[in-house]
């Protein structure tokens, strides 16, 4: 799911984008944002489907191999166990999923070459022989052979990585994300009663976080020349080509919190976009920012200005 450093790090590339742009339309640059974050469960349906798709090629493998030239038994008798994986057959009368499926317009007719490639390497694998031979089934163990199909198979496959690379710009940070989304899914697919069965949600408190993400983005914006002015201060020795336009967002994103967020404690912030300057900035980006944080946040307790509430929000 989306924790909030990967909701911080969408802010932060709407805020680039935003900067970026001719267009100061703070209402089109929100749009962009939540659609970031949609995005991310969308790309989480697609993965749903494909392992889906997968799943079912094994009956048009089935077909295959009895139309050969010449079958062997085992062609003409093959083991179709998986086409009643209970986890699939759950997936596949989940309202959420189907609605989903509907709503992001889910269709593999695109790639046909795709599940095959994918099933093949599943057929190939020893793991997939194991739970075909396996004769005493449960929701579990199916469960486990799709976990095979996910992991092992299509996350390993540079089809299928090339696939969601070109369909979701953000594949490379969202693929984590992803995989939180896909073994929450597991976790919630434990009841045979299938009605029960829920897909996982993009965050804990989509409500909350949503007022978050909009908040941030919009105050680092309507106060982004003050906040730039207390930047500038503490950089007077550094030319302003040389600091990374990154690293000056990251800082004016801290300020954001610093003075409008009260619930959210200094330390937190701090160290929240310390992580995301090691994956989205220079390799010193991380000390620098520490250092012109410090200074900034110094001067804004002396003078009063960090209002937290709660004890221990400040330090």
């Amino acid at each position: 799911m989306l924790n909030r450093r990967h909701l911080r790090v969408k802010v932060l590339q709407s805020l680039y984008g935003y900067h970026q742009s001719s267009n100061r339309d703070i209402k089109i640059h929100q749009k962009t944002l939540l659609n970031s974050v949609d995005s991310v469960y969308e790309m989480y349906i697609w993965m749903l489907s494909l392992i889906q798709e997968v799943v079912g090629y094994a009956a048009n493998d089935a077909d295959e191999r009895a139309n050969k030239h010449l079958p062997t038994a085992e062609d003409l008798n093959p083991n179709l166990k998986i086409l009643n994986n209970r986890f699939i057959a759950s997936l596949a009368v989940n309202k959420e999923y189907i609605a989903a499926v509907k709503k992001y317009k889910i269709d593999w007719t695109f790639d046909p070459e795709l599940f095959k490639s994918l099933f093949n390497t599943l057929k190939a694998a020893p793991e997939y022989k194991e739970y075909l031979d396996k004769t005493e089934d449960s929701l579990h163990s199916d469960k486990d052979i799709i976990k095979f199909i996910f992991k092992k198979v299509i996350l390993k496959s540079s089809l299928a990585e090339q696939v969601f690379e070109d369909k979701f710009i953000n594949w490379p940070v969202d693929k984590d994300v992803l995989q939180a989304l896909i073994a929450k899914t597991f976790k919630n697919f434990s009841n045979d009663n299938y009605e029960l069965n829920k897909l996982a949600e993009v965050t804990v408190n989509w409500e909350e976080d949503r007022e978050f993400i909009i908040d941030l983005f919009d105050k680092c914006i309507r106060h982004d020349e003050e906040y730039q002015a207390l930047i500038a201060v503490k950089t007077q020795n550094w030319e302003p080509e040389r600091i990374a336009m990154m690293d000056t967002l990251l800082m004016k994103m801290a300020l954001t919190e610093f003075l409008n967020f009260s619930s959210v404690p200094v330390k937190v912030t701090i160290n929240e976009y310390l992580e995301i300057s090691k994956e989205f900035s220079t390799p010193k980006s991380n000390s620098f920012i520490n250092g012109i944080l410090d200074k900034i946040l110094a001067e804004l307790k002396a003078e009063n200005k960090i209002k937290k509430t709660g004890r221990g929000l400040i330090e």
